[in-house]
């Protein structure tokens, strides 16, 4: 299974699945298999819908499950304050 941040981006920057959809050439219904996992995306739709987003594609699309933003925000700032 693919994994994806998809729902959460959009949401972030108050993007509508319609939106999404008409950028990257996909029905809007595509948007929602692709949040949902029920679809695995082309490598060029996982690269355009994370040009859309202007993110590298690994942080939209994962083979392994995301870990929350929260802890990831934390490892980031523990990571800046220099602590192990």
């Amino acid at each position: 299974m693919l994994h994806n941040r998809i729902a959460l981006l959009r949401t972030e920057r108050n993007v509508t699945r319609r939106e999404l959809a008409e950028a990257v050439g996909v029905n809007f219904q595509t948007i929602g298999y692709l949040e949902r996992g029920d679809y695995s995306p082309s490598l060029e739709l996982a690269m355009k819908i994370a040009r859309f987003f202007g993110l590298p594609v690994e942080m939209v699309f994962s083979f392994e499950p995301f870990a929350p933003l929260a802890a990831e925000l934390m490892r980031a700032k523990a990571s800046l304050a220099g602590e192990p």
